[in-house]
């Protein structure tokens, strides 16, 4: 059984030089305190071998108190609406499916994607008022790139005469519902795909923005525009899209949809449900055993779009229950969504507050979804590349029951597990404690 390895308590350093740099110290002083230093650093001494063996990191499920204590992709965190308040390891990192199946068309693999991926809580105020809006996501958008976020929502409005990324009341853009210029966030876009050459991101946008080519002109303006999908290029009858190989060879690696039909026309803009079948969005969505198609989508079983939104998020959002909603109530309802769509995989799951759940959350569900639709396995992990469809690699199922022993947990915000070592002058120290053995020498 995996066990995380605990260090020994031993005082730092720091501790240990006070005795010699207090100011203006006595000889008497520093005799008194010289054995009890040098007690706890030979202490400290023996302990050396333990910082240089094999260290693994605590796994997904397992008790901790830090984000460091976690490995690579988790972060230490909690689940008190499920009743799971002591902190253990979580999954807070997607797994990018072309990095194990490449080669295939776009709208066979599924992506994370973030409702209102503007919406970030304690994003401070730009327009100087007290902002009064709901909060969707808990950390910046270059984040949730990194964490493997691959789709974004963005509603997009005329505000300040600029194009602005809000929450609206009645349709438009107040300054206590505003976040941001939305040219900020699209040059955050812009960096990811330029430092990232074999990603593909998709945006949608729920648009009021009615200036005159006003969203080619953000776009433009961010240099996102080199990496836009031509909408004459994307299948319209419900065929597969070009394989993402082929993609990211021709820089065709920016998908944007607009909520505004007349966009194709006037902007080259993609109209949303002209490609892709969508379920309703917010509490409509979120029925047990019920997934229907929004208003403005064909059904969810049509085969004339090729791309497939599954929207999963309460109309109201609410930080704390998140962890509950992608747990098994998310994992019943993509198979609701599944059935209604004829047997047919999410091309994107939306969700707020992407990363919060008990466990593994919506990258669990994301790896059994590809893993499903590229290889036909139980999750992507099993994927071979190469190996023939349903040749499926061993898994070794998660330890399913942590054992927390801290007392408090908290939500990081995004997985960046760095650490920071301080440079201690070990050979000084040992200096001061042989120092009064080899005085005693000379004197013999």
């Amino acid at each position: 059984m995996y066990h995380c390895i605990s260090l020994p308590n031993i005082p730092s350093l720091t501790t240990l030089m006070l005795p010699f740099s207090a100011e203006a110290p006595t000889m008497k002083t520093c005799t008194a305190n010289l054995p009890i230093a040098c007690s706890y650093f030979l202490l400290f001494l023996l302990s050396l071998p333990l910082f240089f063996l094999p260290i693994t990191d605590c796994q997904l499920l397992e008790s901790c108190s830090t984000a460091t204590d976690c490995g690579a992709g988790l972060y230490c965190g909690n689940c008190p609406s499920l009743g799971k308040t002591q902190p253990f390891c979580i999954r807070g990192q997607a797994t990018t499916p072309t990095s194990i199946i490449s080669g295939l068309p776009f709208n066979k693999y599924s992506w994370l994607m973030t409702h209102n991926a503007f919406s970030i809580v304690d994003a401070p105020s730009l327009t100087g008022a007290q902002r009064i809006t709901f909060y969707n996501q808990e950390d910046s958008v270059t984040n949730q790139l990194r964490n493997g976020v691959r789709g974004f929502m963005l509603d997009m409005y005329d505000f300040e005469n600029d194009i602005w990324l809000c929450h609206s009341f009645r349709g438009q853009c107040y300054n206590f519902t505003a976040f941001e210029p939305a040219i900020n966030t699209l040059r955050e876009i812009e960096a990811f795909l330029t430092q990232n050459p074999s990603e593909i991101v998709t945006i949608i946008i729920e648009d009021y923005v009615h200036t005159p080519k006003g969203l080619t002109k953000v776009f433009t303006d961010s240099g996102l525009d080199k990496y836009w999908y031509p909408v004459a290029k994307m299948p319209k009858k419900g065929e597969d899209w070009p394989t993402v190989n082929s993609m990211v060879q021709n820089n065709y690696r920016l998908l944007v949809f607009t909520s505004d039909s007349s966009k194709e026309g006037t902007e080259g803009i993609a109209y949303q449900w002209r490609y892709m079948v969508e379920n309703e969005p917010g509490d409509p969505g979120v029925v047990p055993g019920s997934c229907p198609n929004r208003k403005e989508s064909k059904p969810l079983n049509s085969r004339s779009a090729s791309l497939f939104l599954m929207n999963y998020f309460p109309t109201i959002p609410v930080q704390n229950e998140a962890c509950k909603e992608h747990s098994m109530p998310l994992a019943d309802m993509i198979a609701t969504c599944y059935k209604s769509a004829g047997n047919q995989i999410p091309n994107f799951l939306a969700v707020n507050f992407y990363m919060r759940s008990d466990g593994g959350g919506v990258f669990d569900y994301l790896d059994r979804m590809n893993g499903q639709t590229l290889c036909g396995c139980s999750t992507i992990s099993a994927c071979q590349p190469g190996a023939t469809f349903g040749s499926c690699r061993p898994i070794t199922p998660a330890n399913t029951t942590p054992t927390a022993t801290g007392t408090a947990g908290s939500f990081t915000g995004s997985v960046q597990l760095t650490g920071d070592a301080s440079v201690t002058n070990i050979l000084g120290m040992l200096v001061l404690c042989l120092l009064p053995f080899l005085v005693s020498f000379t004197l013999l």
